[in-house]
């Protein structure tokens, strides 16, 4: 097929569309810039509030939707869109804006909006990015509330005669995605979005096929075409003819064969064909991926990411916000280890009541445990929220962007200090907890075996360390094929790990993308990492495949590996091990 005739995007959840496109586009009110007289002001902050009521409101009801139709987990995706409809300190910059320039209500609001959205757009943090849509679909109510104008979505497409249609829209929000007609609607193209944002993820559990970041799609995709969706691979196919679709038809028939089993790997254990064992925990970024980990089978958690309690808020967040956060989840994964790891803040990564300094390269400055360390008054909160919920449950902290041993015991320190105070004021709490680091450079490599003398275990973050490795931006698309978990360098610097952490006795986890891409993920179990924490979606299929390939045949490739001068020779080696027993299946 021609490349005009096929787009690539980001496959975000699974299966196979084939329908006549439709292109969904919102005809948005007009805000013009209206003052207002001085004895008009308090009415216009009345009148925003009331708005903010309204859509709160309008939110909480298609929460009870969704909880109806995907479930409880799924409806709180609405929780993160009624919290930032209701922002106090969002909400005090527009009141302070009505106030000080006599702006009308939807003038300061539209304003205000914009501000936030340009700062996330512009920002490397796809979590802020993910949150545009939500941002939008607050911006669309609320002006369509104050104008009295209310947003109307223009669909442009086929008659209404079309039993099925695949929706096309600039930024799919999960309040659209949740009013479609799962009968008639069977596919979802959205321009904006990644596998991390909430349509997606309300998408996935509604089980409606779907592909983002599908740049340029509107433009190319006209109303009315033809269009064949793959959710899992992320390809569109534009007009295709009777091969594509015949081939199409045999990689769904061979994918639900392959589901069938993913779904039954869920409840068997993890173990190679010739017995090695290995544990799967989960990474959880948000609160609504913690029942999907479980669904799939998860042993715990080996990242819970703490960055959604900062980013994108106002102000930073209580002992008591992080302590209720940490019991839901060690709560729900009672019996099981929960890894928490202390903040990763660093360049865009900060909330607005944060005055961070503004920084050329902000992924080789001030961030991770640089900013825990010089800011305690940000790190103790946190420390004494760990303390707490460890004190009935298998909990274990782990530090980010290690590459000091004086890191690890200043964050001891700490601890101990924070455990003391709590103990003096009665609160119950533990004593201590085990303290890990993350490993994401080659510094931290290069000093793994004085590491891991002061560590309770390791974790490597293998996003990072590949962009430290390879001195490439993994956020830059042109660099997209230069970024290579699997080079060479990147190989070694494992086995290196793996070692000291087996010299010191202690465990070595990958908690990176790695552990959730099938074949490195053999490549993990052949350097001798046998706990990888893993992205809930990608559990049963990497259970699989572990359960498939012997221990041997990963070994031998990764031995292999540690020789090979170019990426694509370790790819080889992993293909050549992999196939034989996954083609067999």
């Amino acid at each position: 097929m021609s490349a005009q005739r096929m787009i690539k995007g980001i496959g975000v959840s699974p299966g196979v569309a084939y329908a006549p496109a439709v292109v969904v586009r919102w005809d948005l009110p007009d805000v013009p810039d209206r003052e207002v007289g001085a004895a008009e002001v308090e009415a216009e902050v009345a009148r925003l509030r009331a708005a903010v009521q309204e859509t709160v409101a309008a939110l909480e009801q298609l929460q009870e939707r969704v909880k109806e139709r995907a479930g409880v987990e799924e409806s709180r995706i609405f929780e993160a869109q009624v919290m930032l409809a209701q922002d106090p300190d969002f909400l005090r910059s527009v009141e302070h804006l009505i106030r000080k320039n006599r702006l009308s209500a939807e003038t300061a609001f539209e304003y205000k909006a914009l501000e936030i959205r340009n700062l996330w757009a512009n920002s490397s943090s796809t979590r802020l990015r993910d949150r545009l849509a939500d941002l939008g679909a607050i911006q669309i109510r609320m002006l369509g509330i104050l104008t009295g104008k209310p947003a109307v979505a223009v669909w442009s497409g086929p008659s209404d005669g079309a039993e099925q249609v695949i929706v096309i829209t600039h930024e799919l929000s999960p309040g659209l995605t949740v009013q479609l007609d799962r009968d008639h609607v069977v596919g979802l193209i959205s321009e904006e979005g990644t596998r991390t944002s909430h349509a997606a993820i309300l998408a996935h559990s509604l089980g409606i096929p779907a592909v983002m970041g599908a740049s340029g799609a509107i433009d190319r995709i006209k109303p009315g075409t033809m269009v064949l969706l793959d959710g899992q691979a992320g390809t569109l196919h534009l007009d295709p003819g009777p091969i594509e679709l015949e081939d199409a038809r045999v990689r769904l028939s061979r994918r639900q064969k392959t589901e069938l089993e993913l779904e039954a790997a869920i409840s068997q254990p993890a173990e190679s064909p010739d017995g090695r064992r290995y544990v799967l925990l989960g990474n959880v970024d948000l609160p609504e991926e913690i029942q999907p980990a479980l669904r799939h089978g998860a042993s715990g958690v080996g990242l819970l990411r703490t960055e959604f309690l900062v980013t994108g808020r106002t102000h930073l967040p209580t002992e008591e916000e992080q302590y209720a956060y940490f019991r839901r989840v060690t709560e729900a994964f009672a019996g099981r280890p929960v890894v928490i790891r202390s903040f990763d803040l660093g360049g865009d990564k900060f909330p607005a009541a944060f005055h961070a300094p503004h920084e050329p390269n902000p992924f080789l400055g001030w961030r991770s445990i640089r900013v825990c360390l010089d800011e305690p008054d940000l790190f103790r909160p946190q420390l004494r929220a760990v303390l707490r919920v460890a004190v009935d449950r298998d909990v274990q902290l782990m530090l980010p962007l290690v590459m000091e041993v004086d890191e690890v015991l200043e964050t001891k320190r700490l601890l101990a200090e924070e455990a003391d105070r709590l103990a003096a004021a009665g609160v119950r709490a533990a004593r201590t907890v085990p303290v890990g680091v993350m490993i994401e450079t080659p510094a931290a490599v290069a000093l793994a075996d004085q590491l891991a003398r002061v560590s309770a275990f390791f974790s490597v973050g293998s996003n990072d360390l590949t962009q430290y490795t390879l001195a490439v931006d993994r956020g830059n698309a042109r660099l997209a094929e230069r970024f290579a978990p699997h080079h060479p360098a990147v190989v070694r610097q494992l086995a290196r790990v793996v070692q000291a952490g087996a010299d010191a006795g202690i465990s070595v986890s990958v908690c990176g993308e790695m552990a959730s891409e099938p074949l490195t993920a053999v490549l993990l179990a052949g350097l001798g990492f046998t706990t990888l924490s893993v992205a809930p979606p990608a559990l049963p299929l990497v259970k699989w495949v572990l359960r498939s390939v012997p221990y041997a045949a990963a070994r031998a490739a990764a031995t292999a590996a540690l020789d090979a001068s170019a990426p694509r020779e370790v790819l080889a080696l992993l293909q050549q091990a992999a196939d034989p027993y996954l083609s067999r299946r």
